[in-house]
């Protein structure tokens, strides 16, 4: 990655909102009376694809340490 560590820690805060507020989205489709199965499994997936691009920033960010 060529993005300054600013710009990624800027990035990794817009996802970690994200996939918190898919946590809540999530959470009222389930709660709600009208329940959508196609739609809770598109949020389901979007949240997975969030997690993993976290995982690879957050990674980018911690410097290599070898032990």
């Amino acid at each position: 990655m060529d993005q300054k560590p600013d710009e990624l820690r800027e990035r990794l805060l817009d996802l970690a909102t994200e996939h918190r507020d898919l946590d809540s989205a999530i959470a009222a489709l389930v709660g709600s009376g009208v329940y959508n199965p196609l739609r809770a499994q598109r949020l389901k997936k979007r949240k997975l694809a969030l997690k993993d691009e976290i995982a690879q920033l957050e990674s980018a960010l911690l410097p290599d340490i070898i032990a």
